[in-house]
């Protein structure tokens, strides 16, 4: 399945049934009265987050979606049948942004989360809604409202635990191949990846979800290379692998150049929890990399593992540093919301 995490959709709710104006005509009935039905109100457009979707291609193929307008009321007070709602069903984790593109109207985060997008217009009312002690023939009937005609965005941000983060070609898919059943394309050029990719991994019976997103360059905050858009990615993270290619150069250049585009593209992701890890162990052998790594230690002032995804050296001791990461995370929470008054009650 093809990943699209952006999508333009235009939407409209129903408009309003009109009311009608209509008088009983019955035989040995005189004065029968106004008996116009009210019209049914027009159906809504609503978005529900289902299980199962992991992309929104779905919106490429299709970008109109309209509801049903009421149908009008009828004499007998008869009132209008409501319009048919259209539903639609996307990601968890999606976002729905108004036509401009950064304000958020909604953000489906959980399963089965219903919003309802654009309101269908209310039923005109019949003339027999007009009825009173001195006007008992009302000849005055109400249109229906219109309905609401908007363009909107969809913007799905991945809900992982972890999320990788590393320049182009740093090891990043080759890891999350060794550790899952996910299967990400892998080769030795820079963005071999160019769509995000999820894999379920486990350490020690427990299990969590990581995301692989494409390599970062600099000025990816700005948008370079799409960065922008991949880096919401892991917004949701717990937690954060940072993955620096151990045959590298410049160690400290490649550390601080992702820094730098976490820090500029804010939403609080360069204070998530980072668990850094110098890859490619094998290709330098135990003495080299142990110098590496103590060397990058020092130059940034927090420790610093070593592993080799392909020659699984060292893969189980970065699983348990992401898994306790995640565990602490858990308990603040956890911690702050016991910790929160409970709400005033009358």
């Amino acid at each position: 399945m093809k990943f699209l995490d952006l999508a333009k959709v235009y939407i409209r709710s129903g408009s309003g049934g009109n009311g009608c104006i209509s008088f009983r005509r019955e035989k040995y009935v005189e004065y029968g009265g106004p008996d116009g039905g009210n019209g049914g109100r027009g159906g809504d457009v609503i978005a529900v987050a289902v299980d199962g979707l992991n992309t929104l291609i779905d919106y490429r193929y299709q970008q109109h979606f309209f509801a049903k307008n009421g149908r009008p009321g009828e004499g007998r007070q008869k009132t209008g049948a409501d319009g048919d709602d259209i539903i639609l069903r996307v990601p968890v984790g999606t976002e729905i942004l108004d036509e401009d593109q950064e304000t958020v109207l909604f953000d489906l985060t959980e399963v089965g989360q219903e919003v309802i997008i654009a309101k269908g217009g209310n039923g005109g009312f019949g003339n027999l809604h007009f009825k009173s002690s001195t006007n008992q023939a009302p000849r005055r009937r109400n249109p229906g409202l219109d309905g609401v005609e908007r363009t909107i965005w969809l913007r799905l941000k991945l809900i992982a635990d972890v999320g990788l983060l590393g320049l182009p070609n740093a090891g990043k898919s080759t890891f999350l191949a060794a550790t899952s059943n996910a299967r990400p394309k892998i080769a030795d050029y820079p963005f071999t990846t160019l769509h995000p990719n999820l894999g379920v991994v486990g350490v020690d019976g427990a299990e969590f979800v990581i995301a692989d997103i494409p390599g970062l360059i600099e000025g990816a905050h700005e948008g370079k290379g799409i960065g922008d858009r991949f880096l919401g990615h892991v917004e949701r993270c717990a937690v954060l692998l940072h993955l620096i290619d151990g045959t590298s150069d410049t160690l400290e250049e490649d550390y601080r150049t992702v820094i730098h585009e976490l820090e500029q593209y804010g939403g609080g992701l360069a204070e998530k929890p980072r668990v850094t890890v110098l890859t490619k162990a094998d290709s330098l052998g135990d003495e080299l990399i142990e110098m590496q790594r103590a060397d990058l230690s020092a130059a940034i002032g927090i420790d610093v593992l070593a592993m080799s995804a392909a020659a699984q050296i060292g893969v189980t001791e970065v699983l348990r540093a992401l898994r306790q990461q995640i565990l602490d995370r858990n308990a603040a929470e956890r911690a702050a919301l016991e910790g929160e008054p409970e709400p005033w009650r009358p």
